[in-house]
């Protein structure tokens, strides 16, 4: 039986395009936002948290290059990011991704805890 991690299948594992996406620290958290509906991005901003203008600027331009998120001009002040609806594709696995860390992550932290003794 042959290994699935043999040489070269994780050189073009799909995998590797999701991890490049989901990298960015605020990436999936920027997807997050707009799942449920369009945002301007001082609203972003507010509901991220932690995140500065000019990194969410990089970031939302990031996933407007993958084709994830959509920047709409209503007019110089009024501007808005939505997914789009390969973008939208993505918020049921971030979701998942939700639930995995508020079931596990007090063990993850417990091990870090007890890591650090």
């Amino acid at each position: 039986m042959q290994s699935l991690a043999g040489p070269g299948v994780l050189a073009d594992c799909p995998v590797r395009l999701t991890t490049e996406i989901l990298s960015d620290k605020w990436a999936a958290l920027a997807i997050f936002a707009l799942s449920r509906q369009p945002r301007r991005h001082g609203e972003l901003v507010v509901l991220i948290g932690g995140v500065s203008r000019k990194v969410l600027t990089q970031t939302l331009r990031r996933l407007q290059e993958y084709g994830l998120v959509e920047r709409h001009a209503e007019s110089a002040r009024h501007v808005d990011y939505r997914l789009t609806d390969l973008g939208q594709t993505l918020v049921e696995h971030i979701e998942a991704l939700n639930i995995w860390a508020s079931e596990h992550g007090m063990a993850v932290g417990s091990f870090q805890e007890s890591e650090l003794r």
